[in-house]
Parts: structure tokens; sequence; C-alpha cells
């Protein structure tokens, strides 16, 4: 099966720039709309002239930007004609959650071995990893939907079950892929939760909407309600699901062995945030939210510092270093590299000097939050860690 995915390293490397790149063109389009709708709603004040209210106005908001001015009008349900043309929201989602799928799939699952699965995490082979990942997508949007219409009448139970469902999908996930993997997977297990959202709620009740003018009929207000909440589900899950797009950038917390825990927190304090910054849209400046936010950051920061053990023991000689960086990172980090195209970020251990010159990294990267090797590819042993930490430690001296 691994086989069957395996792409050649340059050509996988173009697929991830040009899909990474659509996906965070997209992303910022799509979360730019929905900030700014949300702070429009928030902005909302009743109309000033009786004959806006009487047509249907429900709210009113004057904008300057680009040089002019706006007057922005929403309707309680619907304007009494439909007009045309009618802008809809709906692609800048849609080809969010294609392009990050597309991602997926370039980066996770034709490299599994590398990105999605660690041998010391779970034995799993490409096939089935590549199953549960889609699976758990499947099932995050399945079941969440089904709770939203159990529990929406009582939004402060449906958050709490929520999150729990969230902690129970990232402890989870941490016992079956790389650490890496874990936060990639459940930020698109959001992701997917949004776009389904939008997909088979937010759109579905504007189309009522439309439709009901197009027949002549006066619209349902519950199709206003139904949008409306979901769209505010995706308001707060929006900041959660960034972290987890750029997560991979940061080893200290998905290196870290309670990274599940560190995972939820963060996705927390991204939802708190956001929070903030709703209670500010209709002026109401809650700092003690932000203020909340910014210590819980500190305090996590501190918690998670890896402890830097102490370099007393027998000195280790540059040898029995150099072995463990040829059989471990040399697959990647090389002028030849076996792994990848091209030796990532440039850094190369071919020779004595190279590898002295990256000591810090190896120290954080191997060592410390033993975020490499990717997904543990080349086995590398807790005893080998110790061997290069200590070697750092008692200054990382060459021949």
């Amino acid at each position: 099966m691994a086989q069957l995915l395996a792409l050649d390293p340059y050509a996988t490397e173009w697929l991830n720039l040009l899909t990474r790149w659509l996906h965070v063109i997209a992303g910022i389009v799509w979360i730019g709309s929905s900030f700014y709708f949300i702070a429009l709603d928030n902005h909302l004040r009743p109309p000033e002239d009786p004959r806006d209210a009487e047509a249907g106005i429900g709210g009113e908001s004057w904008e300057i930007h680009g040089g002019g001015f706006y007057q922005v009008q929403k309707y309680r349900v619907a304007p009494r004609e439909l007009p045309e043309p009618l802008h809809w929201f709906k692609w800048e989602a849609y080809t969010t959650w294609l392009s990050g799928f597309a991602l997926m799939i370039v980066l996770y699952y034709l490299n599994a071995d590398q990105y999605l699965i660690d041998k010391s995490v779970a034995d799993l082979s490409t096939g089935e990893a590549v199953a549960i990942s889609i699976g758990l997508l499947a099932a995050a949007w399945i079941v969440y939907d089904l709770l939203c219409r159990v529990l929406g009448s009582r939004p402060l139970v449906l958050a709490a079950t929520l999150l729990g469902l969230v902690t129970l999908s990232a402890w989870g996930s941490g016992h079956l892929f790389s650490g890496r993997a874990v936060y990639i997977q459940v930020g698109a297990m959001l992701g997917t939760m949004m776009a389904g959202n939008v997909f088979f709620v937010i759109i579905p009740a504007h189309w009522e909407l439309v439709r009901a003018k197009q027949a002549g009929r006066e619209p349902d207000p519950a199709a206003n309600e139904r949008g409306k909440l979901r769209s505010v589900h995706n308001n707060y899950l929006t900041l959660p699901v960034v972290f987890t797009m750029i997560s991979n950038h940061f080893p200290s917390t998905y290196g870290h062995s309670y990274a599940w825990l560190i995972l939820v927190v963060l996705l927390v304090i991204g939802a708190w945030v956001r929070h903030f910054f709703n209670l500010r849209h209709t002026g109401r400046n809650a700092w003690w939210i932000a203020v909340t936010a910014a210590l819980g950051i500190a305090a996590l920061a501190v918690v998670i510092r890896p402890q830097e053990e102490s370099a007393a023991g027998a000195s280790v000689p540059f040898a029995q270093v150099k072995q463990v960086v040829e059989q471990r990172c040399t697959a990647c980090h090389s002028a030849h590299p076996t792994q990848v195209s091209a030796a990532p970020r440039g850094i190369k251990f071919d020779t004595p000097a190279e590898i002295r010159s990256q000591a810090s990294l190896i120290e954080q990267q191997a060592v410390l939050t033993k975020a490499m090797p990717l997904g543990n590819v080349t086995h590398m042993t807790q005893a080998e860690r110790n061997i290069l930490g200590r070697w750092i430690r008692q200054g990382a001296k060459i021949p």
C-alpha cells in the first residue's frame, strides 16, 4: 500500500507547495469574510429612518473603507423583492476544505510513514492509518451535527459536550498518530465541522429563503436562525483551527509527552480570545478575558518548558554521535538525502562542522521535543537521544 501511494519527493514538494498556497489563500478569504460578517452583525443598530424599519430592515451600520462610505443594511428576514445579482459566500469555505483535504493527501497520506505514522506510538500500516484518519473526519461531522440537533437549544451544554469530545479526539489520536499529525488531524476534524456547517446547514437555509421569495411566499424566519447559529459556531472554531494549521512549526507543543492536553488548552484559549473580540464588537471591553488568556498562555509556556538534564556522566566521543546522526538523521539532512528531494531548510549533517553548528537545533528537535526524525521513521531510540543530549551538554566537541 505504501508503495502504491508513494510519489517522487520532488513532485510531492511541488504538490505540497501548490495545495498549501491555495489552502492558505482560501482560508484567508473564508476567515476574513467570517470575521467581517460577525463584526458587522455586532455593529448593527436599529435603522434611523422609520420607512426602513417598515420595509423590514432589522439593523444598519455605517462604515468607511478604501476611500468611501458604505451603508450596510440587514433585513430581519428577507426583502420584499428578491434582488439581482445576489452575492453568495460559500466557495471560500468549500475551497478551503477541499484544498486542505488535498494537502492531507499530498503530505500526510502519500507520505504516511514520515508524517502520519509513528511506529513507537502505534504499529499501523499506511492503509490503516489513512482509513482511520478519513473515518475520523467523517465521524466528526456526523457526531457534531447530531449533537447540534439534540442540544442546540442548550448552548452551554452543547459547548461542554463538544469540548469533551474534542479532548477525547485529541487523546485518542495521540495513541494512533505521530505528535505532529495529531494536531493536524484534530484541526482537520474541526475544519470539517465548519465546512459541513456551510454546506449542509447555512447554504441550504439560504436557499430556503431564496426559493420562498421566488415562489411568492413569506420566508420562514427559522431558516435564518439555523444559519445564524451555525455561523456562530464557526466563528468560535476559527482561531483554534488556525492554530492547528500552523502547529507543525512548534515542536515544543506537539512533541511533548502531553501533546494532546496542550492542544486542548490552546484550542480553548483560542476560542476564549475570539469571545473577547465578539464582545468588543458589541461595545463591551471585557479586558479580564484578554488578561486571563495571556496568563493562560504564559502558564502553559512555563509548564511545558523542556527540562535540560545534567551533563554529568561518561564523556561522549564524537564518533558515537556521528554514528547516530548518520543512521537516524542524514536520510533527510544530507547533500544527497534518500527520504526527501532536498535537505529541509538546507540543514545538512555530512561533516563534523555541520553537525556541531546545528547542535542547539538537534537538542531542541531530537532530544527535548523528540519531534525529529519525523514520525521517527528512522527509529531513533531514547538511548540515542540521550547520547546526543549528553554530547551537546558537554560542549558539543568535535575532533
